[in-house]
């Protein structure tokens, strides 16, 4: 049976939009810098190339796109509910691929 909206499937999983969701992660400065990277074509979830920053993305979901010079592979963990301390943002993600910290000086997520 068809819901309201006419489309079929069990219950909705959380979602919040892409743009919204790697600034929250302090992965970029600015939720506007995070909407350019991403309507450049520069951001792929589960290995699919991403050009609208409203994107939803869920827990589970994996994120790929550059950053610093190098290629970030992260699952998201949690969607959070605001942008908080880098701390807080930790909590949001797992890193795929610790190995490629060795020997980085830079942040991790942006500050």
């Amino acid at each position: 049976m068809s819901g309201p909206s006419g489309k079929r499937g069990g219950p909705a999983h959380p979602r919040l939009r892409l743009d919204k969701w790697l600034w929250q992660a302090r992965f970029f400065r600015s939720r506007s810098q995070s909407c350019d990277v991403i309507s450049e074509g520069f951001v792929r979830v589960n290995g699919q190339r991403m050009t609208k920053p409203g994107h939803g993305v869920a827990e589970g979901d994996v994120l790929t796109f550059a950053q610093a010079g190098r290629i970030r592979l992260i699952r998201v963990s949690a969607l959070g509910q605001r942008r908080g301390p880098p701390g807080e943002a930790l909590a949001l993600y797992a890193d795929l691929d610790p190995q490629s910290d060795a020997g980085w000086d830079g942040p991790t997520p942006l500050e």
